[in-house]
């Protein structure tokens, strides 16, 4: 078995990034993260390939400053496998492609039923790739040899995988659809943090009364702090059927609260007492959450016939429409038009119902040229005939 060696300083990082930057083409990137196991997404090891360079793999978190990297590579075309996931991470060591080709995206608009890394690779080089360490604490030190091996195999074949994928996109007539959307990942800012985080807690719902939510509140936010000062996924410290098991207990004392025995994890004995003050300070918290946070205006689809008629109309008119055009284009609805851009553009259309007024409609809602080319004059055809009784002519632009 090969020998796999991670590096982890300032002088490897550099001797690499020279052969990095005499090798030729585009290079390929991936990350390995701690998910489930750290509180933060900080990448924990950066496998890099590049032809005629070969592949390595970085340790981040020992070697600090990564700009070399950046500067070997920062001016060349980066392959990805599913880059949302992996743009933050490296964003965060300051490695920031100037342009991307993501194989999972690709390999969705190009229709292909399996879109995962190693069903991208197998399809397009017959080639098998072992998912064993995929959900792996890449935090550990040092990374046993096996799990080197399978996150060089990440990077070892991508560029191979990416000639195929052009030449398909080539052939399928979908290059610049692909462009488009790369550059909307690539480009796309972080999601802004949720006003409310907390009330993302499993089992919430079965908690009744604004105190007893504030109970609730003021033990995730304990949680929160604990898990960031700790770098420990919360889930790991308490799960959150924990914290509600101890909100519903309503235990009138710290004691009675160690005696709930659902409320477990690593950390529910040892932290007793900041569990306890955060059960505390939300009984005292004169704050109290609403118990319905409003939604943004659009009720479910379901209830659409007899809240809005009219929208109703919209929506069944021109949905089978985006369908049909998603089937003659071979990619799934979703990369045409997603499900929720069609909805809010039928829930509240434009005063005009025509191509134009219905691609700026999209616009703002965060559609892309080609998507408004190819959807825009369907929509519109679409909500014309949604309001003409069975039997008539439609009217407008029916015919586009």
């Amino acid at each position: 078995m090969a020998e796999y060696h991670v590096i982890d300083d300032a002088a490897g990082l550099a001797e690499a990034s020279g052969v990095l930057a005499a090798g030729t083409g585009p290079v390929a990137v991936d990350v390995e993260r701690a998910s489930g196991f750290r509180y933060s997404q900080r990448a924990y090891l950066v496998q890099v390939f590049r032809r005629g360079a070969g592949a390595f793999l970085f340790d981040p978190p020992a070697i600090g400053d990564m700009s070399a990297l950046q500067e070997a590579i920062g001016d060349q075309e980066w392959i990805l496998h599913a880059a949302s996931q992996d743009l933050p991470s490296l964003r965060e060591l300051h490695l920031d492609p100037p342009s991307i080709f993501d194989t999972e995206l690709a390999a969705r608009l190009l229709g292909h039923e399996r879109v995962g890394l190693g069903a991208v690779v197998e399809d397009a080089l017959g080639i098998t790739l072992a998912k064993a360490h995929s959900a792996a604490d890449w935090s550990t030190r040092p990374l046993p040899q096996p799990w080197l091996e399978y996150a060089e195999l990440d990077v070892l074949h991508l560029v191979d995988v990416y000639d195929v994928l052009v030449a398909e996109l080539v052939e399928q007539g979908k290059t610049e659809i692909a462009a488009q959307e790369f550059e909307t990942v690539r480009t796309r800012p972080d999601k802004p943090p949720r006003e409310e985080p907390w009330r993302r807690l499993s089992g919430l719902h079965t908690v009744r009364g604004r105190r007893a939510l504030a109970v609730a509140r003021s033990l995730w936010r304990a949680r929160e702090d604990y898990a960031r000062a700790q770098d420990t996924s919360p889930g790991r410290l308490v799960p959150d059927r924990s914290l509600i098991a101890a909100v519903l207990a309503d235990p009138a004392s710290k004691q009675e609260l160690s005696r709930v025995k659902e409320f477990t994890g690593r950390a529910s004995r040892t932290q007793l007492d900041r569990w306890w003050a955060a059960i505390e300070a939300g009984r005292a918290d004169p704050a109290l959450p609403v118990e319905r946070v409003p939604g943004d205006g659009m009720p479910p689809p379901r209830i659409w016939s007899d809240r809005n008629p009219p929208a109703d109309a919209r929506l069944k008119a021109a949905r089978p429409v985006v369908e049909q055009i998603a089937a003659e284009l071979n990619m799934p609805t979703e990369n045409l038009l997603t499900p929720d851009t069609l909805r809010r553009v039928a829930w509240a259309p434009p005063h005009e119902i025509d191509t134009v007024s219905i691609g700026e409609a999209l616009e703002a809602l965060g559609a892309r040229p080609w998507q408004i080319a190819l959807t825009a004059p369907a929509i519109a055809s679409a909500f014309m005939e949604s309001l003409q009784p069975a039997g008539d002519e439609p009217l407008g632009e029916s015919e586009n």
